[in-house]
């Protein structure tokens, strides 16, 4: 039984080691594309026509006192 649950708990210990060091990862290749200059101009146009639909839209920025105005 011993045994067992000190299998259990190196198993845990490394699968969370490597669970833990994927998600850094992940973040790390967002982070990486999100600031890419090819797609920070593209989330421009989007803002651009979303603002162009959406006539209210720019104006429903959060106010100094924390409610939508």
């Amino acid at each position: 039984m011993l045994k067992f649950l000190l299998g259990a708990a190196v198993g845990y210990v490394l699968g969370a080691r490597a669970g833990h060091e994927r998600y850094e990862q992940l973040v790390r290749t967002y982070q990486r594309i999100s600031d890419h200059p090819a797609v920070q101009g593209a989330a421009g146009v989007v803002r651009a026509r979303v603002d162009e639909k959406l006539p209210g839209h720019a104006h429903a920025e959060t106010s100094t006192n924390g409610h939508r105005g």
